[in-house]
Parts: structure tokens; C-alpha cells; sequence
């Protein structure tokens, strides 16, 4: 009678096979995690060009402005609230825009002499200036690119995912449940989720406030909140117009612990090696980075006149400080990081973040 052989694998090929694949996979994972994160960083990039188009639309509709949502006589005031509504006007209010069942969600002012609703107060005002530069939280109207005034160029909803940049995993834990509505705004509890992007508050001032000779305080000058126009900007390839907020590129970790609350993000200034999604003004979108940003302003420095106050490509003159100061630069990951680029870019406007080709 024949006898049927039965064929197997030896307890060492199995080894063998089994050591290739596992070399195999150690080999392709990095390749992969690259790709993938290339493709979140493409999106990013997308989202902002996006938004370069909504704000050229803006600009053509408001006589070449950049984004303001601030009365431009603000200053003639001295920038208080309480007196711009009592005795000049009501200006337009900040809404984020209108939930499904008619009610409208909005950093309102209150009512006063001029104003006729009784909702909200001036202690939202601090949203409608670009920034806030006598406090210490630094907040502004260049924190929402998703406020209903410029919204409606875009989807005409607060609640986007075109606002978040898909690395942004704290703020897209809030934002991503109300992204399937039809509202323009709601919330839960009134919680809120910032945008991943952030404008350039340098950029939403006059060139005076940020000056190289020196730090003028917006609310001494009758048109301190009067927004530049957009072809004020003297060197468009090289000024940054929005980004990434958020440290999201190379993050050494999510939570930056120096906030209260333990769910705040790293800034994007915070770590050396981080580096942004950027829109530019002349409308490209690229990576800038902070250690491009801090070589840049390194080079202005050592370059500048004598007689020129502020020497470098960031304003060391403002209240939040000079040098190791800064937006935040007390909140910092590493000792190496120095810069508040974007935000207190010197001549605003007219000022750039880079230098470009070394």
C-alpha cells in the first residue's frame, strides 16, 4: 500500500516566517505613520487655502479691510466699552450665529443708552478688540475666524470642520459632535471650541500700535482699532496671516499643564520644533517655523539701526514683555523657544515673520 506524506512547518521556520513579517512591519509602520500624518498636515494646508479665499472675498466686500470686529472709532473713546454704547453707537454684535430651534448665540454687549436688548455685557469686549493687550489671557477676535461676519464666507457655520485642523485632538473633541447639525451655533452647557487657526493680531492693527520705535497703546490713538488694508502689506510672501495655533506639528505631548483646567493645548510658539500650518498674504500656504521664526528674527536683530527700538522681527515693547515674556512665553515646553511671531509682529502689517531665502 502507498503511504501519504503530510507536509508541515518545522517549529524553526516558523520562526523565521514569523521574524520576517515582524521585520517587515517595523520596517513600513514608520513609513506609514509618515504618510498618514503628511496627509493630516495636507488637509491642514487645504483648509487654510480655504480660508485665503474667504478672507480675499472679505477684503473685496469691505473696501480691501482685513478682518475687524471692533468700531474703528473705538480709540476716540480710549477703547471703553461702557461709553462707546452709552454715547456713540451700538455697534454690530459678535454672533457665532443661529441654533435650530430660532435662538441666536453671540458675545453680546449688553444693553445700554444705544443698545436695546438686555443680553450680555462689556466684559465681552475683550472679543471684539484683535487681542487683548492689558491682560494676561491675551484673548481676541483673532482666536474666532469662525464668528458669523466671517463665517458666511465660508460655510456660514461656526461649527465647520473647515475651522480644525485634524491634529487638534483637544479642540476637535468638543467640535466634532456639533459638526453633523444644521445649526449655524449651538452648544452644550455654552461650551465652546476654539478654532484650530488663528489670524495674525498684529496684522488687525495699525502699523503705529506695533511701530519699530515703539509700542503705542491702541486706545490713545483715535483710530487704534481702525484695521489696515490688506495691500498695506509691504512684504506679502513673508507676513503670515494665519495658523495653526495649537503646537501640532512634532508635539512632545498634548497638554500643556502650566494652564488651569488640565485641557489646554500647547501654543504653537511653546516648542522649538514646532511648526505651523501657515497662510501667507500673498495667498500661498506653507510650514513656518519656529526655529525659522527665531534664526529670522535673530538675523533682523543683528542687522537693524542703532536708532531702531525694536531691533528684531517680533515687538519686545508690548505688556506682555520682552525677551523669555512674550504671548505666553512664560508657558513655554523647552528653554530654547523664544519668539511670539504672528502675534506681535513688528509694524504689524507692514512687518514680516521671516526673512526668507538665508
Amino acid at each position: 500500500m502507498r503511504r501519504t506524506h503530510r507536509y508541515g512547518f518545522t517549529i524553526v521556520e516558523l520562526l523565521v516566517v514569523v521574524s520576517i513579517i515582524a521585520l517587515l512591519i517595523a520596517i513600513l509602520l514608520p513609513a506609514i505613520g509618515k504618510a498618514r500624518d503628511a496627509a493630516l498636515v495636507t488637509q491642514s494646508l487645504g483648509n487654510l487655502r480655504n480660508m485665503g479665499t474667504a478672507n480675499a472675498s472679505y477684503s473685496a466686500d469691505w473696501s480691501d479691510r482685513q478682518f475687524t470686529a471692533i468700531p474703528d472709532d473705538a480709540g476716540a473713546v480710549a477703547g471703553n466699552c461702557t461709553t462707546y454704547i452709552n454715547e456713540v453707537a451700538c455697534p454690530p454684535q459678535q454672533l457665532l450665529g443661529w441654533a435650530a430651534n430660532g435662538s441666536m448665540w453671540g458675545y453680546f454687549l449688553g444693553s445700554s443708552a444705544l443698545c436695546t436688548w438686555n443680553v450680555g455685557n462689556c466684559g465681552n469686549w475683550v472679543v471684539y478688540k484683535p487681542m487683548e493687550f492689558q491682560g494676561a489671557d491675551g484673548f481676541g477676535a483673532f482666536r474666532l475666524p469662525n464668528v458669523k461676519s466671517f463665517a458666511g464666507y465660508v460655510n456660514n457655520k461656526f461649527y465647520d470642520p473647515v475651522y480644525w485642523a485634524p491634529k487638534d485632538k483637544i479642540n476637535i473633541a468638543i467640535a466634532e459632535k456639533y459638526w453633523p447639525l444644521a445649526d449655524q451655533f449651538t452648544s452644550v452647557s455654552q461650551e465652546i471650541a476654539f478654532s484650530s487657526y488663528c489670524w495674525s493680531p498684529a496684522a488687525m492693527y495699525p502699523p503705529d500700535v506695533l511701530s519699530k520705535n515703539g509700542y503705542k497703546n491702541p486706545n490713545s490713538m483715535s483710530g487704534g482699532y481702525r484695521s489696515p488694508s490688506v495691500s498695506m502689506s509691504t512684504y506679502p510672501d513673508l507676513k503670515t496671516r494665519m495658523l495653526e495655533h495649537s503646537w501640532l506639528q512634532h508635539a512632545e505631548s498634548a497638554v500643556n499643564s502650566n494652564f488651569a483646567g488640565g485641557n489646554e493645548p500647547w501654543y504653537f510658539n511653546h516648542g522649538y520644533n514646532s511648526a505651523p500650518a501657515t497662510l501667507f498674504y500673498d495667498g500661498h500656504v506653507g510650514i513656518m517655523g519656529v526655529a525659522d521664526a527665531m534664526e529670522s528674527d535673530g538675523r533682523a536683530k543683528a542687522t537693524a539701526p542703532a536708532t531702531q527700538q525694536q531691533k528684531g522681527l517680533w515687538h519686545r515693547g508690548t505688556p506682555f514683555g520682552g525677551d523669555g515674556a512674550g504671548y505666553f512665553g512664560a508657558f513655554t515646553y523647552d528653554f530654547i523657544v523664544n519668539t511670539s511671531y504672528h502675534i506681535l509682529t513688528v509694524d504689524g502689517i507692514q512687518g514680516r515673520d521671516t526673512i526668507g531665502a538665508k
